[in-house]
Order: C-alpha cells, then sequence, then structure tokens
C-alpha cells in the first residue's frame, strides 16, 4: 500500500513539475438567444471585443470595460460618444467596421465577442465564433436594426448583469414617458426623417432606431414612406420623392458633410411641411450622432436635447 501511494504522489509531482497541468476552461456562464441560434457564453468574460453598433456604448453602460471596439461614427479617440466618456480607464483598440480584420481580432483572444448590431451576415458570425463565443443579433430584425432595447438585453445578459441592464431600460423608458408629458403635440403626429449624403436623400423606416426612437416618443412613421420599406432600415429617394418626407414633423440631417445643402435646396425647402414651419434640420454633429447612436446613454442624451426641439418644431 505504501508503495502504490508514493508512486501516485511522484506521479503527481512529476507532472507539476512539468508544467502539464492545464489552466481550467472558464466555467460556463448563460446561454444567449440570437438569430443564429443559441450561443452559451463564459461567466464574467473579462476580455471582451465589441464588434456592433453601439456594442461598446451599451457594455460600458453596465460596467464593463471592452479591450476593442468599432467606431461606427467615427468619434475618433475611444470610439464612443460624448454621453459615454470617461467610462474607459484604458482606451481600447479601434477594429474596423464593415470589414472585420479576423486576425487582429484573434490576437486580442477574447473571451466574448459582441455583434449585435450589423449586417447580419451569417458568414461573418461563422468566423467570428471560431475565435470566441458571439453575441449576434435577435431573430427576425433588419439589418442593423437591433434596437437600443434588445441590445441591452442581450449584452447585459451575455456580461450576466441582467439586473443592471433592466435599470437601464427602465431609465430609457422613463425619459421617454417624461418627455411624452412634456410635449403632448408629438402624440399621435406623423413623422418623417431623412438623411441627406452625396446629394441624395433616404427616408428612415421601422427597424432603424431613429424611427423607434420616434415612435416611443409617440409620434407615428409616416405610412406612405413606410410602404416602401424593404430589407434595410432606410429607402432610397429620388429628387421626384422629396416630398414624401413631408409630414406633420419632417427631421432631416447630413451625413458626412454640413447642413448647409439642406438649407439651400429649393425643393426641400418648397415641401409642404417645410412652408408650414414643420421641417427641422438638424446640424449639430453630436445630437445627430446621439440620434443616431441606438444606445441606451446616447438615446437619454438625444431625448434630453432633441424631444424639445421637435415639440416646438411640430407646435401646439
Amino acid at each position: 500500500m505504501r508503495t502504490r501511494l508514493a508512486l501516485a504522489v511522484a506521479a503527481v509531482l512529476a507532472v507539476a513539475g512539468c508544467g502539464q497541468v492545464e489552466e481550467p476552461a472558464a466555467a460556463p456562464g448563460p446561454t444567449v438567444q440570437t438569430r443564429f441560434g443559441p450561443v452559451t457564453v463564459p461567466a464574467n468574460p473579462v476580455k471582451v471585443v465589441a464588434l456592433g453598433w453601439s456594442d461598446a456604448e451599451a457594455a460600458l453602460a453596465l460596467g464593463v470595460q471592452p479591450i476593442a471596439a468599432s467606431d461606427w461614427l467615427a468619434f475618433g479617440g475611444e470610439g464612443v460618444g460624448p454621453w459615454a466618456a470617461g467610462r474607459y480607464t484604458q482606451a481600447p483598440v479601434i477594429l474596423p467596421t464593415l470589414e472585420l480584420d479576423y486576425a487582429e481580432i484573434a490576437k486580442l483572444e477574447p473571451d466574448l465577442i459582441l455583434n449585435t448590431r450589423s449586417d447580419n451576415s451569417e458568414e461573418k458570425h461563422r468566423e467570428l465564433t471560431k475565435i470566441a463565443p458571439t453575441v449576434g443579433a435577435p431573430a427576425d430584425v433588419v439589418s442593423y436594426g437591433t434596437t437600443w432595447r434588445q441590445q441591452m438585453e442581450l449584452v447585459a445578459q451575455a456580461l450576466g448583469r441582467t439586473e443592471e441592464g433592466k435599470r437601464l431600460i427602465g431609465e430609457v423608458d422613463a425619459a421617454f414617458e417624461t418627455a411624452k408629458t412634456n410635449n403632448p403635440s408629438l402624440t399621435g403626429k406623423t413623422v418623417a426623417v431623412g438623411a441627406h449624403y452625396s446629394d441624395k436623400y433616404s427616408a428612415y423606416v421601422r427597424g432603424d432606431s431613429r424611427v423607434d426612437f420616434m415612435e416611443s416618443l409617440g409620434l407615428k412613421n409616416k405610412p406612405e414612406i413606410q410602404s416602401l420599406a424593404g430589407d434595410s432600415f432606410s429607402v432610397d429617394l429620388s429628387r421626384e420623392q422629396i416630398e414624401l418626407l413631408s409630414a406633420d414633423l419632417t427631421v432631416v440631417f447630413p451625413l458626412g458633410s454640413d447642413a448647409a445643402p439642406l438649407r439651400a435646396d429649393k425643393i426641400l425647402n418648397q415641401i409642404p411641411s417645410a412652408k408650414a414651419g414643420h421641417l427641422l434640420i438638424l446640424d449639430d454633429t453630436t445630437l445627430i450622432n446621439a440620434f443616431s447612436s441606438g444606445s441606451t446613454l446616447g438615446t437619454i442624451y438625444a431625448i434630453d436635447k432633441a424631444a424639445p426641439l421637435f415639440g416646438s418644431t411640430i407646435g401646439s
């Protein structure tokens, strides 16, 4: 018996001395349901890579600092809006947006990849899952159509911070309710939200964060625009279709330029809503980005700054 015991101890010591004892695998965490099926993520992930639109801001709002992130709105610096400033203690690695650099992501050795608001590419998702568990978009949303609420629910569950996520969602809901109370003229009115870029116009439809924002304020996306919706969050408008942007409230903003071409556009400024004084051209880049962010932090900022503008433009 003593001989067998001595041999067993010697074997354990020999293995330990050779450095062959493997570190235990990370404990499994929750299983998150996505459009690509269920994803089991590690408990308490530390090395998080945030690739989707606003995924980094969602993680930061929950107190988790991604080690790398994509800067979809070209903020520069840490890749997040000013409403999320000061939440990093160490700046993240900034990664490409549309064309993913899988080699660079793999070098980071992430525990978890967040890609909840993206183009919904199954091929990209498949490649990312070879690197680490990847939480993609929920089922039944168009490309980039994940709402701020869905994003927060997914990210909070993946990070093991579900209760904190519920609290943040409650804060946004309360802010919308307060804005509706303070701007009763918005409720039940039609709205058209358009963008101008490369001398072209587009209008947003349901599935876009800006339309979701407007409808949360009690407005209704203009039916004639909504009827044009396809598999995207926006529809292109020809010069002959610009009048479709006329609604009880019309909000238009530039992408990648200033608002001067919009103010000078005679066709835009002759549509019925413009003549009635119900056209609002946004020219504050920070506000445009907050309005477009689709994150809980950016949405609260936009509610505070934009809702009064919408209310005063539509009138009583």
